[in-house]
């Protein structure tokens, strides 16, 4: 799984609409990336790189992959500190959000098993993930823990956040294998298909400008260049 701060009217063209249109856009993307990732494990054919991580911890582990997800936010959170990163409310929602509607998600979706539906199941996962990437970063309350530890390591380190990105995915991708977790044609896909998805996403939800002279309603950074699985 990612900085202009926040002065979009909503619908009423006022600071009050717009907040409101924010933190729809904010906890239905959080939302529907947790449901996205339970799809992905639902179709059993590859995870999005951190999900790796995820499904491994929680086989070795016993614990479900949604409180597993949560964990593992809240310790990438936690890195935050010495690398002088300022979490926003998307962050720590993020943190939560995503796990509980994916264990949420998985308890409702029957498991499936023949490849003509797990394959739609997949396709369909990765494209809602973008929709929900889409929405939760143009509502720019502040990017995910693991999007804001590829910028904080950029900016202590002086390296690129493509090379942070891709040093971080590969430990995590390789971690999560080697402790259970599914990896696969959905993986490959996700990979190549979450950047063009996510940044049309982002065109399609994001806020309108203020209008001249409006009042400004501030946010934390969005992270939108920083899109990851």
């Amino acid at each position: 799984m990612p900085s202009a701060s926040s002065g979009a009217s909503g619908a009423s063209g006022s600071p009050g609409g717009s907040l409101v249109r924010r933190l729809v856009q904010l906890y239905a993307g959080l939302a529907l990336y947790g449901v996205s990732s339970a799809l992905l494990v639902e179709a059993g054919l590859g995870l999005e790189p951190w999900g790796v991580l995820h499904q491994g911890l929680a086989e070795l582990t016993g614990i479900s992959i949604g409180v597993v997800s949560i964990i593992v936010g809240a310790i990438v959170l936690l890195l935050w500190i010495p690398l002088r990163q300022r979490p926003g409310l998307g962050t720590v929602s993020n943190v939560f959000v995503v796990g509980l509607a994916m264990d949420g998600a998985l308890a409702a979706v029957p498991d499936v098993h023949a490849y003509g539906v797990r394959i739609p199941l997949m396709a369909v996962a990765i494209v809602l993930n973008g929709v929900a990437t889409g929405l939760y970063i143009a509502a720019k309350f502040g990017p995910g823990p693991r999007d804001g530890l590829m910028t904080g390591l950029h900016q202590r380190t002086g390296r690129s956040i493509r090379l942070m990105r891709t040093v971080i995915e590969v430990a995590v991708v390789a971690t999560g294998f080697v402790l259970g977790g599914t990896i696969g044609v959905g993986t490959v896909l996700y990979a190549l298909a979450i950047g063009p998805l996510a940044q049309f996403f982002l065109r399609v939800f994001a806020l309108p400008a203020p209008p001249a002279g409006s009042t400004v309603v501030a946010g934390s950074s969005s992270g939108g260049a920083i899109l990851r699985p």
